[in-house]
């Protein structure tokens, strides 16, 4: 299964992303948000890691609120994440710890993810699958 692929969008980014569960649609998602960024990386890597903690009033809220939060981390420590352990995670909940690496810039900036279209949901084999706009 792929995690991600991006889509065309006139003026903003906009992936679709795949998951055989949710916590797998959360991680691809995030990948997804990373490739947006087209990051230029720090030689050597420095390693990073942040903890989150999200509650929101329900499931496609609780990924923009993620989403969100790990945009904001990605900016302000100028780092980007590619791997979650999560802790907690429920419809409107999430307690996870992310891994990552210091970048020396981005080359694209991310202002938002947006609920312009988002679209979550569980197709007949069980998988997950969201697309998720992105400001920039």
């Amino acid at each position: 299964m792929k995690k991600f692929e991006i889509l065309p969008h006139i003026a903003d980014f906009k992936i679709k992303s795949f998951g055989k569960t949710k916590e797998e649609l959360f991680l691809n998602s995030l990948l997804a948000m990373i490739e947006g960024f087209k990051p230029e990386m720090e030689k050597p890597e420095s390693k990073i890691e942040r903890k989150v903690k999200i509650k929101s009033p329900d499931f496609a809220a609780l990924l923009v609120d993620f989403l969100n939060e790990v945009l904001y981390l990605a900016q302000t420590e100028k780092a980007i994440f590619k791997n979650i352990k999560f802790e907690k995670f429920s419809e409107t909940e999430l307690k996870a710890q992310l891994f990552g690496q210091k970048v020396k810039r981005f080359n694209e900036d991310i202002k938002a993810v947006t609920y312009h279209n988002l679209d979550i949901h569980q197709k007949e084999d069980g998988s997950w699958e969201a697309t998720v706009l992105f400001d920039i």
